[in-house]
């Protein structure tokens, strides 16, 4: 047996899975093979999106289940023994691993990185690879885990039989708190991206302590009810009869995992702090959702809580810290034991990823001054000063304004899918039901056949507030726009919202973060893969914080005259689905005694000018509001903004990958697939549908991928797909074939001239009309032969489209 001729594969059969099973580790039980542990990145491509390459281990090395330590790079005996150490030692960072080893069938090259060794990298023989209990034991070593905490650590995961894991930094997370918690931290940080699952990471947490009997008696602290009853019903219905709600401002002293709203055990009186029912030492563990919201801040009634149980463990979880002069996270819990971030969240291909379209208006950049004199529509003098974004719809209301933020709302919605779920954002209540009001005027078609299409959901109304839970339910078609202010910034899992509207003056990062948050959610079933910002305030700029790490898809900014939808995605509006229609009506969340809103207005000012408000404000009728003229703008692949034009961003780009025209030809003729070099170039940042747009715009037709980049990066002269397709036909290039054969490779030739080479590449466009008229994919594939010879003739038909390429200049 020649080794070097073996594959990567044969020699993890072969060589280091039995070296592994000889040190003793189960491969049943221990070892993940070929282990993907993120989703691939989704690049959106105008209305289309696809998945980035997966991060993917040869082995993953458990001492029990979720609790990886070590992790094995393979690769075929051409290469090194250390050839793939560098990329399991990145692996070994996303994964938090501690043992790092790279292997090519002869040995190992070990990687040590508690610092425990003598050396750091030492070469293994396939008989010398270590045992689980040898690296447990230096893994604990390293970890400072003594005995007496191990019996905490080593406590498995809940498992319910359906074969649900955690995600890899879920598992990160739940393993750090669980080993900082059973060494004796009382005050432990996590920091989870909105949409990460911060509540079943949460459940593993507390399921691992309490079943360890490291914690008896558990309180998990929220502050809004529909997050304490989703946890309820939800992530801790393992906990079952051992688990309560308190509900009716009673104490019930039975059970031993307490969930609660922190308004439900405070208040304003001594004797409505029920909490105090408990003695101080009753609870020995207390996690606190979101605690970014309150329990940051010293005087706070969730400090109060805290304080009472000092003796306990607190746990907060967060997606977004606070860190200011009055309100510190850190201070209290001190750093964070784990972070995920929005943007490796959106990287690992768990968060959606996003487009912002910004639109300015002239009377938010350039002010607005009233005439000397000049009165309002309720007759009250306006004060003379000059107006502009900070007061409009705080102190000024310019009721044609509001009327523009709707039409674009309407217009955004129309051209691509009515049904879209969308959260407006607005300054307050006042302003929520205005735009709520213009939007009911404007879509009256929507309106009369449900009147819940668009619903004011805020604090303060009992009717809004009860379509919260049909508005966050995928099933549930209505209602599809919702108004707002504050009540639905966090905690709404809305996991099928698509469009947020940002017309709401925002200087917040933590805040921003949260409404960024409400969109951020995936959903397959629902075909929700990313989502549109759709900012009137310069909300947006905060993406150029350095505190901001998440980056956008494209920034685009409509001119005056232009359609509110992003260039790259105008398309006919998608009918309706029919999961839209299915689902039952989600039963409202009762509303507990003694349970407190968030208030939607700043400072708690829900009334207007003349009904007792704080606030002065005017409202002018009769001042003309419109969009100015703007650019677009991009987001590149590292989330900075493109600062260049589109087509110097893509001549660099390109050529990072391909420096000649040469190379580029070399690489598109010797491609099996065309279709991997488009999306190899999507998924570094190139923007295909704005550059073939562009490139079309001159031909008068679309121009192939292989046209867009030879014009634009090596300045060679571009045919259309059309013309590509007739200089095929005028060769007499199907007189080869007869019959079936004849008719499906002139039915392909047209499919690319309408479509572009990336259906004629998948053998699932046999499925489709013409072909479906033609016969089954199975008799047409069988008509060349067999899938081989229909892949040969796919393959020269593409030769024979790109015969009429650039070549590229000879040197002198």
């Amino acid at each position: 047996m020649d080794k070097k001729k073996l594959t990567e594969r044969d020699i993890c059969t072969k060589f280091i899975t039995p070296a592994i099973e000889q040190a003793g580790w189960d491969i049943q039980d221990q070892v993940r093979e070929e282990f993907s542990f993120t989703a691939g990145r989704i690049i959106v491509r105008g209305r289309m999106h696809l998945r980035g390459k997966k991060r993917r281990a040869d082995y993953i090395l458990s001492y029990q289940k979720n609790q990886p330590i070590a992790v094995i790079e393979a690769k075929d005996n051409k290469h090194s023994l250390g050839d793939g150490m560098q990329q399991a030692l990145a692996y070994s960072d996303a994964l938090d691993i501690p043992f790092v080893f790279s292997s090519n069938g002869d040995g190992f090259l070990f990687h040590d990185r508690t610092g425990l060794s003598e050396k750091t990298e030492t070469t293994l023989s396939l008989d010398e690879f270590p045992s689980p209990n040898t690296l447990w034991e230096r893994y604990c070593q390293y970890k400072n885990i003594d005995q007496t905490a191990r019996q905490t650590v080593e406590q498995p995961y809940y498992d319910d039989g359906s074969g649900r894991t955690p995600r890899y930094y879920q598992a990160v997370a739940i393993n750090r708190t669980v080993e900082a918690v059973a060494k004796g931290q009382n005050r432990v940080l996590l920091v989870m991206a909105t949409g990460t699952g911060k509540t079943f990471t949460a459940f593993q947490i507390i399921w691992r302590l309490w079943k360890a009997k490291q914690k008896k008696r558990i309180l998990f602290l929220a502050d809004r009810n529909i997050l304490v009853d989703q946890t309820k019903n939800n992530d801790f219905k393992p906990f079952g009869q051992a688990m309560t709600k308190v509900t009716n401002r009673t104490v019930d002293k039975s059970y031993e995992i307490y969930l609660s709203l922190y308004q439900a055990v405070t208040g304003s009186e001594e004797e409505q702090n029920i909490y105090k029912q408990f003695s101080a030492d009753f609870f020995d563990l207390i996690v606190i959702d979101e605690c970014h919201r309150g329990s940051a801040a010293v005087d706070s009634a969730w400090r109060s809580i805290l304080e009472y149980f000092s003796a306990a463990t607190h746990v907060g979880l967060t997606a977004t810290p606070k860190e200011t002069k009055e309100v510190s996270n850190i201070d209290y819990f001190g750093e964070p034991v784990y972070t995920y971030s929005l943007k490796q969240g959106i990287e690992d291909g768990f968060l959606a990823p996003y487009k912002v379209v910004r639109v300015d208006l002239d009377k938010d950049l350039q002010g607005w001054r009233p005439s000397k004199g000049q009165t309002d529509k309720h007759g009250e003098l306006i004060d003379d000063r000059i107006y502009n974004q900070k007061d409009f719809d705080r102190n000024l209301v310019l009721e044609k304004r509001t009327l523009v933020v709707a039409r674009k709302v309407t217009e955004l919605l129309e051209n691509t899918d009515p049904f879209q779920k969308t959260i407006i954002f607005c300054e307050d209540i006042d302003h929520a039901e205005r735009m709520r009001q213009a939007l009911v005027n404007l879509n009256p078609k929507r309106v009369g056949e449900n009147r819940k299409y668009v619903m004011r959901i805020t604090g303060d109304e009992q009717e809004g507030k009860a379509e919260l839970d049909n508005f966050i339910n995928p099933e549930e078609r209505y209602p599809v726009i919702a108004t707002t202010s504050k009540l639905m910034t966090t905690g709404v899992d809305a996991q099928t919202c698509k469009v947020i509207v940002l017309d709401q003056r925002i200087q917040s990062m933590t805040e921003f973060k949260q409404i960024i948050g409400r969109g951020t959610r995936i959903n397959d079933d629902f075909n929700k893969h990313w989502f549109t910002i759709l900012d009137f305030k310069k909300a947006t700029e905060l993406f150029a914080d350095p505190a901001f790490d998440g980056e956008p898809v494209k920034v685009y900014r409509p001119k005056d005259d232009d359609p509110v939808v992003p260039d790259d995605e105008r398309e006919p509006p998608h009918p309706g689905t029919a999961e839209f229609e299915a689902g039952e009506e989600a039963e409202g969340y009762e509303v507990e005694p003694g349970e407190t809103w968030t208030t939607d207005t700043p400072g708690g000012d829900t009334s207007g000018p003349g009904e007792g408000g704080t606030r002065k404000r005017f409202v002018v009728d009769n001042v003309e509001v419109a969009v100015i003229a703007e650019r677009v703008q991009y987001m590149g692949p590292d989330g900075k903004l493109i600062t260049e034009s589109l087509k110097d961003y893509t001549r660099k780009k390109v050529k990072e990958q391909y420096a000649s025209l040469d190379d580029f030809l070399r690489r598109w003729n010797g491609a099996e697939r065309k279709q991997v070099i488009i999306e190899e170039l999507a998924e570094s940042g190139i923007f295909w549908e704005d550059l073939i747009k562009d490139v079309g715009k001159k031909l008068g037709a679309e121009p192939d991928p292989f046209d867009v980049i030879c014009h634009i990066v090596y300045d060679q002269p571009a045919l259309s797909r059309k013309e590509r397709a007739a200089a095929v036909r005028s060769n007499n290039y199907f007189s080869k074939y007869e019959g079936a054969t004849r008719q499906v490779m002139d039915a392909l030739l047209t499919k690319y001239t309408d479509s572009g080479i990336e259906p004629i590449e998948d053998v699932q466009v046999l499925k489709l009309d013409p072909f479906s008229k033609l016969g089954s994919p199975l008799e047409l594939v069988h008509a060349f032969g067999g899938k081989p010879g229909y892949t040969d003739a796919v393959r020269e038909l593409e030769d024979a489209l790109y015969e009429q390429s650039p070549h590229p200049p000879k040197s002198a």
